[in-house]
């Protein structure tokens, strides 16, 4: 049994959208189109432009490398020292010798003080001198005068008390022998008396003769008077031994005495020293008093320009103070401190070249690196940062370096203290 066929209806194609007309292209741009066409495909154009690009591949390469040879900020001025002048004395202005912005050498009076009182003091600090020079002079030669009166003392004394002993040995001796003597004189005189009495018996019995009797009598007298005259003889002696052992104790009493002239000498040399030192003194003064006069005179302590001056003739100035500022120019007495980003400073060293470029003079000054200071410039501030609180942001610190320049840079004075500077630091 035939199965029905199916009938199927073919789609219709779709029609392709109708193009709008194009319109003839211009001949220009057509002429372009092949000038272009032409330039390209010819192969000198395609040889150009390889050599082309190397160059400028080259030239940058080049560039990269000068770009990375160096460091440079714009952070960075020149610093000098500045000396402060200053008033050593007090008084009155009369002489004022300098300018605003004046250069000046060093050791040039600046300021001239009135030195009337100071002359006045220097006057009497002279005499006050002289006078204690001459008392000094005076103590100076008592020392040998009591040397020499106080060894004679000595001598004197040590011979006086030699001499009293003597003299006590030799009537001590006296004595004894008038001592034997009265005894010896006792013991006739005994005898003669008891003779007498045994004569004058024998007389009242007519025993004897008168002439006997008056021989013993004048024995017995004379007897009587040589035992006066030993007892007298011995009292002298005695009365002898006594003066002998007083002038012992005089001539003792003249060696203790004697013996105190170290301590004596030392008082004297005291005085002496002591005169000396008040003429020191007296000295110091007087050079003190030169020194105030000489101070009346401001000289400048270095070679520099004068700035900030404040004072002015007719003015009472005090002791330390400032009357004006001086800022040294020389080689040695200017430098820049470059403040670089701590990222730069992985290859800075001491040492290194570098190129300052000045804005006031618009000129390049060769220098080197001297220095790298400790700290970040912040920790030198009055009030550091502090920073462990929560809300931390990392900020990139500025550390300062200290560029010196070469010898002869600067030998024009025509830098000056604060001015600002490009440092260019070579680091390759």
């Amino acid at each position: 049994m035939d199965q029905p066929t199916s009938s199927v209806v073919a789609e219709p194609k779709p029609q392709p959208e109708a193009r709008a007309p194009q319109p003839p292209p211009h001949p220009d741009s057509e002429a372009r189109y092949q000038r272009r066409a032409a330039f390209f495909g010819n192969p000198r154009t395609k040889w150009g432009l390889i050599l082309g690009g190397l160059l400028i591949l080259v030239a940058l390469f080049f560039l990269w490398r000068y770009l990375g040879s160096y460091e440079a900020t714009d952070d960075a001025q020149i610093d000098g020292h500045v000396n402060s002048v200053s008033a050593r004395v007090g008084g009155h202005v009369l002489k004022l010798n300098v300018q605003d912005n004046q250069y000046v050498e060093k050791g040039a009076v600046l300021v001239e003080i009135d030195p009337a009182d100071y002359e006045v003091a220097v006057a009497q600090a002279r005499a006050e001198y002289a006078d204690a020079q001459a008392q000094a002079a005076a103590a100076g030669i008592n020392v040998p005068m009591m040397n020499v009166s106080t060894s004679s003392q000595v001598s004197g004394a040590q011979a006086g008390v030699s001499s009293a002993q003597a003299g006590i040995a030799a009537a001590r001796q006296q004595f004894a022998m008038a001592k034997s003597q009265v005894v010896e004189a006792e013991a006739n005189n005994t005898k003669a008396q008891n003779d007498l009495l045994r004569y004058k018996q024998l007389i009242d019995k007519q025993e004897i003769s008168q002439q006997q009797y008056d021989q013993a009598v004048a024995s017995s007298q004379a007897a009587a008077a040589t035992l006066q005259a030993a007892r007298a003889s011995a009292d002298a002696f005695e009365e002898q031994i006594k003066q002998a052992q007083s002038k012992l104790q005089q001539a003792g009493a003249d060696l203790r005495t004697a013996d105190t002239a170290p301590q004596m000498m030392q008082a004297t040399r005291a005085r002496a020293l002591s005169a000396q030192a008040n003429a020191d003194r007296k000295k110091a003064q007087l050079d003190q008093a030169e020194l105030n006069l000489q101070y009346t005179k401001v000289i400048a302590p270095v070679s520099g320009a004068v700035s900030n001056r404040t004072v002015e003739v007719g003015q009472n100035v005090q002791p330390g103070q400032e009357l004006m500022l001086v800022i040294p120019l020389g080689e040695a007495d200017l430098w820049v401190t470059a403040d670089f980003k701590e990222t730069q400073l992985k290859y800075i060293k001491p040492g290194q070249a570098a190129e300052i470029a000045v804005d006031a003079t618009g000129k390049t000054y060769k220098g080197h690196v001297d220095s790298i200071a400790g700290a970040s410039g912040s920790r030198f501030s009055l009030l550091p940062p502090e920073n462990a609180t929560g809300n931390y942001v990392k900020v990139v610190q500025r550390i300062p370096v200290k560029i010196v320049f070469d010898k002869g840079e600067t030998r024009g004075h025509e830098l000056s203290p604060g001015m600002s500077v490009v440092p260019k630091v070579w680091i390759k």
